[in-house]
């Protein structure tokens, strides 16, 4: 029995920029193993697979190593999808239940906005073994409850950094966030690196906003964000900050529909 899989860059102004992510919308649940092995076949930062249950639909979000708790860009497009292959009506809210309870997303023009778990970090000592492998003098380091939130003096440093991607997966952290004020168009730029989970460095990445966007609008007084996330091929999030909850703005592009055959 065959299974429709479409990729979709996401938080993307045009096709092959942002995050592309696989997106499985499935008629039922399916073994654990098997999402496993088609993540990584995808060989993507994130696949995601999702069937109908109760007033919504199941998603899940997979690297090519391990199952994540939390995925911006993945669930960005899978309810892309939802819309564009007929699963849901375009002025309907996308309800997913998740291992981080219930997201939403809803189409606002041609930006979709996810509702979202604030994240903010709490300030922490670092760890040596942080320091050394970013070797650059650190703002502020914090903690939330999956990644480290690294502040740099300038977004030069933050677009110029090269980490020890072995030492940093050591570190007993989903990943890393590097972020510093924007000298441009955006309030802010980051870049995300998770070795530990698979990914050396994740191109756009919707779930560290939810702590970049209580993190900067603390320190910038306004809860109207955007962040340019400074990867190789790089995405734009907009980001509200709602009390314990965030609205991220993003775009997404289908770049590819296949069949997976086995």
């Amino acid at each position: 029995m065959s299974q429709r899989i479409v990729q979709v860059d996401a938080f993307a102004s045009a096709p092959y920029t942002g995050n592309p992510a696989a997106v499985c919308v499935l008629e039922a649940p399916r073994a654990e193993l098997w999402m496993r092995a088609v993540a990584r076949e995808m060989n993507l930062s994130e696949t995601a697979f999702l069937h109908p249950e109760e007033d919504g639909w199941r998603l899940r979000w997979f690297t090519p190593t391990v199952e994540v708790d939390l995925c911006g860009h993945a669930t960005l497009a899978s309810a892309h999808v939802l819309w564009e292959d007929g699963h849901l009506p375009p002025t309907a809210t996308a309800r997913f239940h998740t291992r981080s309870g219930l997201l939403s997303a809803r189409r606002a023009g041609e930006w979709i906005e996810l509702d979202f778990p604030s994240e903010p970090p709490t300030r922490v000592d670092p760890p040596e073994a942080l320091l050394a492998a970013l070797s650059l003098d650190v703002v502020w380091v914090g903690r939330n409850r999956f990644d480290y939130l690294v502040e740099l003096a300038t977004a030069l440093e933050v677009r110029k950094l090269r980490p020890n991607i072995p030492a940093l997966a050591q570190l007993a952290a989903r990943g890393i966030i590097v972020t510093a004020r924007d000298e441009g168009a955006h309030d802010f730029v980051s870049r995300f690196f998770a070795p530990a989970a698979g990914v050396d460095e994740d191109p756009v990445t919707g779930s560290a906003h939810c702590a970049l966007g209580p993190y900067w609008a603390e320190r910038l007084g306004r809860d109207q964000l955007t962040g340019y996330q400074v990867s190789t091929r790089g995405g734009e999030v907009r980001v509200t900050v709602e009390g314990d909850r965030v609205r991220l703005g993003g775009r997404a592009v289908t770049v590819m529909r296949g069949e997976l055959l086995a």
